[in-house]
């Protein structure tokens, strides 16, 4: 099921993806009054199973409830809901995307009167930076835009507006000839990538940006800390200047749509041997064995999508 093509579940109901649409007065078309996620669904061992599901519909939560958003759904029945999308598309691996937003009621800046409007879409979508970069990496730029200060935006929350900030970052690292981009924070530290968690590889430690450094605290981000306590690698949070970048044996990206992906070249300087390191390559590999069904999920991080599908209100 490509981009564009199925059903979406639309506050209760399953409409054409073409008939999934909203009025051009909607709130969050001018305002930017969003919160979504975003969620892998892995092929293993031959039967769909969702990634950390539960952990990610609680994030989606919290992104609303710091911007006021009474969502109109449980927790429970967003989940059911969102198990059921990829059954209705007879999908084995996709990308799901939840999303709520202020819809058409009134038009000005406070949002309260609208009504909050839930949607869930699902497709098949391969790897976000590519099926190359696993393995070769990938090119970053540091951004000129920075990461929003603690008293500006609130970057714990996953909202719609936030992503403009990300869409000037992307954009300006391809127009100058690289994949992807990586912010500073408000105080000239390493924040994160456009989409992607960043974490820093020396002396065989991993060290990655700390929630007050303007991130989002990323799902596939506990997965590689964990992962790294399970294998023996030091793990930890902390600060990290732009030169640490440079110093690096190896850096690395994670987020659910890139997954694992090494960087090889920071601001045309090349990191370590210029190739996936080691250590990337082991978080990278245990990742994949248990998203796959090659290994035990001991921590059940996934949820199966059986049987028939079913309409969920």
């Amino acid at each position: 099921m490509s981009f564009g093509q199925g059903k979406i579940w639309h506050d209760g109901k399953f409409v054409d993806w073409k008939n999934a649409t909203c009025h051009v007065m909607t709130h969050a078309i001018h305002y930017g009054s969003s919160v979504f996620e975003g969620l892998r669904c892995y092929e293993a061992k031959g039967k769909p199973a969702i990634l950390r599901l539960r952990d990610h519909v609680r994030r989606f939560y919290d992104s609303a409830k710091i911007y006021r958003m009474e969502i109109p759904h449980a927790p429970e029945a967003l989940e059911a809901a969102i198990i059921e999308t990829v059954k209705v598309n007879g999908l084995k691996s996709c990308y799901i995307r939840p999303v709520a937003f202020r819809g058409m009621k009134v038009m000005g800046l406070n949002p309260r009167p609208c009504p909050v409007v839930c949607a869930v879409a699902a497709w098949s979508w391969g790897r976000y930076l590519g099926e190359e970069s696993m393995v070769n990496g990938v090119s970053v730029r540091v951004s000129s835009w920075r990461r929003p200060a603690p008293d500006t935006f609130p970057a714990l929350s996953k909202a719609g507006g936030n992503y403009l900030n990300s869409q000037l970052m992307k954009m300006e690292a391809l127009d100058g000839g690289f994949d992807e981009a990586v912010a500073l924070d408000h105080y000239g530290y390493v924040s994160e990538g456009s989409g992607e968690n960043v974490f820093v590889v020396r002396g065989g430690e991993i060290h990655t940006p700390p929630w007050s450094s303007a991130i989002l605290p990323g799902i596939t981000r506990d997965c590689v800390m964990i992962l790294a306590k399970d294998l023996g690698i030091p793990a930890r949070e902390t600060t990290l200047p732009r030169e640490a970048l440079y110093l690096a044996d190896e850096v690395f990206l994670s987020g659910t749509a890139a997954e694992i992906v090494p960087v090889t070249r920071v601001d045309n300087i090349v990191i370590g041997s210029g190739r996936r390191g080691p250590v990337t390559e082991r978080i990278q590999s245990a990742f994949l064995r248990i998203v796959e069904g090659r290994a035990p999920d001991k921590r059940r991080w996934l949820r199966a999508v059986v049987g028939p599908a079913q309409a969920v209100a």
